[in-house]
């Protein structure tokens, strides 16, 4: 007998040999028709999987993130199955899942996928689907692994499998198909309901553009049809509220080719909106104890060597830049850390002037792949709200927790209350690409747990996700439509301190080595901007919109008073303008609600005479006719209500 320990803590007792389906039908029979995928202390197993040792087991549905994996990659290898049927020539490559759905890279030599093949790739798919084949793993030797593919003449399975070890190679059978796979899928094909093709790519073989370009088959599948007609109108309102698209009607940025790829340029409105954002967390920052900084946007090569930048970002950003003195090189700032830690290390410190928090709107350069560029959200140059706290190892716990908090104001100021926290921490099998000592790491990822603990908060752990100086902890937030973005993240580091060499002086005296955390609530200004734009299809909360109130006079006649209300508005910290044109009240009215400008006043000759304003909000209509100093007083009230107080 072994001792299997369920999620819920609960331990049952079960024969050697059991496998986590037939362990899920002892649960319940309902239940296991659910069960999707499994994994076994920590390792992901196949639901047929025998086990044979004590441990602790977790069962997926497709209501999981890894459900929805094994789903997906499950589907991947049908996709790959219908593909090679319907195209004899083609040699497959990679099939993973993605966070939404799956794809495979293909060769297809000579032959073409197009959107009007998508529909019978999608048929044969459901062919196979509904055929209830068991997807089945069985370990191959190196040798018979490479003798299947030599002679399928596919050069991709070739390669990788000639990088793998003897005695880890594994293959999945399903009715005829065979692939080269790690594992990880659903019990049967059957579970596969509902299929969609969402499009076709070009990808060069392992992201090398020297290497031969494949086609991308993007797909998505379901377990009931219900559910992909309910993503299809989903991805139909995405389309709705893409920060691109929005971000042209509303003026707020742009790409040029001759700036570059990669690069965004701020409109005046888009300016205006990110000065409000960048102002209102220097506000909170202050009351927190932060001291704002500026550093260049370039630093010597060896300041990025000693942080250990270099090594992790040299090769994939932008080169060297080489000045006229010889052997001198600087580089496009990837992190704004290095430069803080060196501020710190300007002035002497003693245990009583700490923690110092040093706080900056600083500008970084990575150099993403073109291929990955997608609007603001994967950008060349970002600003990072960043801030670096440098404390005692006795006061991390309160500062950690201090950081936490005004994440959340942040998240609760702009209406993003539904949210996960992650903690993410090394890679366990690999932890050969972070820097740092495992004590060190040990304490920082302690830390984190501890400090999320005494919040209150809800949260994952995620093994792999860690900075490569520290463990962190990521706000994982979801938006109007249920995506969920990664935002606010805060890190522990007890690496770049030492890398540094910077110390403080402490009560007895001697040299001692500060903690040091940094911290982002927005992360990217580019990337929070592009999330908040589709959260809110492009309605910002009140207190954060360009244009707070438009007045419409209804003819030339009563501009003058529109003015005169435009300055008391103006006296009253409401940000508002005057539709001067000469169009009809309807045209400007429909105009303003495209603007999703919030509140209309419209000025006419009896609100002249009676020094009144009638009064419009936004996909509401008409709130009624109110004096002056009695309307700027609601819209005033409406404005204080939607920010929270830090």
């Amino acid at each position: 007998m072994i001792q299997i320990t369920l999620p819920d803590g609960a331990h049952r007792e079960y024969p050697s040999g059991i496998s986590p389906m037939e362990i899920a039908k002892s649960i319940s029979e309902g239940f296991a028709r659910n069960v999707l995928s499994a994994s076994f202390n920590g390792q992901t197993v196949e639901s047929c999987t025998p086990l044979k040792e004590n441990g602790s087991l977790i069962l997926y549905t497709f209501n999981d993130k890894e459900g929805k994996k094994a789903f997906w990659h499950s589907s991947a290898h049908v996709l790959a199955q219908a593909i090679t049927s319907l195209y004899p020539e083609a040699a497959l490559t990679i099939g993973p899942a993605i966070d939404n759905g799956f794809y495979y890279d293909v060769d297809l030599g000579e032959a073409v996928i197009s959107e009007k093949d998508f529909a019978t790739i999608e048929k044969r798919m459901l062919t196979f689907a509904r055929e209830k084949h068991v997807f089945s793993m069985r370990s191959v030797s190196k040798k018979a692994a490479l003798t299947f593919y030599k002679e399928q003449d596919n050069p991709y399975k070739v390669e990788l499998i000639e990088n793998l070890v003897d005695g880890e190679i594994t293959f999945c059978d399903h009715a005829d198909f065979t692939d080269l796979c790690r594992g990880g899928h659903i019990p049967t094909t059957g579970s596969i309901k509902a299929i969609k093709i969402m499009n076709v790519a070009g990808a060069y073989w392992r992201g090398d553009e020297k290497n031969k370009q494949l086609t991308r088959v993007y797909g998505v599948s379901f377990p009931k049809q219900k559910m992909l007609t309910e993503y299809l109108a989903l991805l139909e309102e995405a389309k709705k509220r893409d920060h691109r698209k929005l971000g042209k009607e509303l003026s707020l940025f742009a790409f040029s080719a001759k700036v570059g790829q990669g690069l965004p340029l701020w409109l005046p409105k888009g300016t205006a909106l990110r000065s409000r954002l960048e102002d209102f967390l220097k506000k909170a920052q202050k009351k927190a104890g932060y001291e704002m900084v500026m550093t260049p946007h370039i630093g010597q090569k060896e300041l990025y060597i000693t942080s250990g930048h270099y090594a992790k970002y040299g090769e994939d950003s932008f080169q060297p830049i080489r000045t006229p003195k010889e052997e001198e090189e600087f580089l496009l700032k990837p992190m704004n850390c290095p430069h803080h830690c060196e501020i710190y290390k300007h002035t002497p410190y003693s245990y009583k002037d700490l923690p110092k928090r040093f706080a900056e709107f600083g500008t970084v350069y990575r150099y993403e792949q073109s291929g990955e560029l997608h609007g603001l959200t994967r950008v060349r140059g970002f600003t990072q709200d960043d801030a670096h706290i440098f404390c005692t190892p006795d006061q991390l716990d309160q500062e950690f927790k201090a950081v936490i908090d005004l994440v959340l104001y942040v998240f609760k100021s702009l209406s993003f209350d539904d949210f996960t926290v992650q903690v993410s921490l090394r890679d366990q099998d690999n932890t050969e690409k972070y820097i740092g000592s495992d004590e060190n790491w040990e304490k920082a990822e302690t830390a984190i747990i501890n400090a999320t603990k005494e919040k209150g908060l809800n949260y994952v752990v995620e093994y792999g996700e860690a900075a490569f100086y520290g463990p962190k902890l990521d706000f994982m937030v979801k938006d109007a439509l249920g995506r969920s973005w990664q935002l606010g993240t805060i890190q522990v580091d007890y690496n770049l301190p030492e890398r540094f060499d910077l110390h403080y002086k402490g009560a007895d005296n001697q040299l001692h080595r500060p903690v040091m955390i940094h911290r982002a609530p927005f992360g990217s200004m580019e990337r929070f901007i592009a999330v908040l734009l589709e959260h809110t299809g492009g309605k910002f909360p009140l207190w954060l919109s360009p244009e707070q109130v438009i007045l419409l006079p209804i003819s030339e006649k009563y501009q003058k008073y529109a003015e005169k209300v435009l300055h008391l508005l103006e006296n009253s910290e409401i940000r508002a303008l005057v539709d001067n044109r000469n169009e009809k009240t309807g045209r400007k009215i429909r105009d303003a609600e495209v603007n999703k400008i919030p509140f209309m006043i419209i000025v006419g000759e009896q609100e002249e005479a009676q020094e009144t304003a009638s009064l419009r909000k936004q996909g509401e209509g008409d709130i009624g006719t109110f004096g002056i100093d009695e309307c700027i007083a609601f819209i005033r009230k409406e404005i204080d209500s939607t920010i929270a107080r830090f």
